[in-house]
């Protein structure tokens, strides 16, 4: 009986021995865990191109606006969304909120002159209440001084699954004070 399984035994020491197929195996191993790693390294360069844009577009809004010398309206703040838009340049949904803010130091608080939001998502507009006692979110100022805050909200929708949220939400906040006037106006 164990001279009919010699020959199958031999040939399977020989295939054993054989190094030609050892090219197949390693790419077959190697592959599928490279495409992961350039799938894993696209989605992480994603999300940060993602929020640098949303970080410059704020960034400019907020410059556009503390050099502003005249009153804004509602056509102002809607074409600073388009603004908004056109530097992120990728048609995701994203919101805009502006916010000229007052600071009285005899009672400490700070006060809303006026916000305005543009675009779909969370945010609405501000109120006195929201930020009366916000001085640790907000910077120290003198009584009289005006800021303006920009905040904006997007949502980043991830195209692999690389540890992030399904939909992960990206927000950017940046406060400045006006240049050359004491506060911006609002008319209606």
């Amino acid at each position: 009986m164990f001279t009919r399984l010699s020959p199958l035994r031999d040939r399977l020491r020989g295939l054993w021995r054989r190094e030609d197929g050892s090219f197949v195996v390693e790419a077959v191993i190697t592959l599928p865990l490279l495409f992961l790693a350039a799938m894993v390294i696209y989605e992480f360069f994603e999300v940060h191109r993602f929020n640098s844009a949303r970080d410059k577009a704020t960034y400019t809004v907020a410059d556009m606006l503390s050099r502003e010398m005249s009153t804004v309206d509602d056509a102002y703040i809607n074409n600073t969304k388009r603004l908004f838009d056109s530097i992120v340049n990728d048609n995701t949904g994203s919101q805009l909120r502006i916010s000229e803010i007052s600071f009285d130091a005899n009672e400490n608080r700070y006060a809303i002159n006026w916000s305005e939001v543009r675009g779909i998502g969370p945010m609405l507009a501000l109120s006195t209440a929201d930020i009366a006692t916000s001085h640790a979110t907000l910077p120290l100022m003198s009584h009289g001084d005006h800021i303006i805050l920009v905040e904006s909200v997007s949502t980043y929708e991830r195209l692999f699954d690389a540890g992030f949220d399904a939909n992960m939400e990206i927000s950017t906040r940046v406060i400045t004070s006006p240049r050359f006037v004491p506060k911006v106006d609002w008319t209606s």
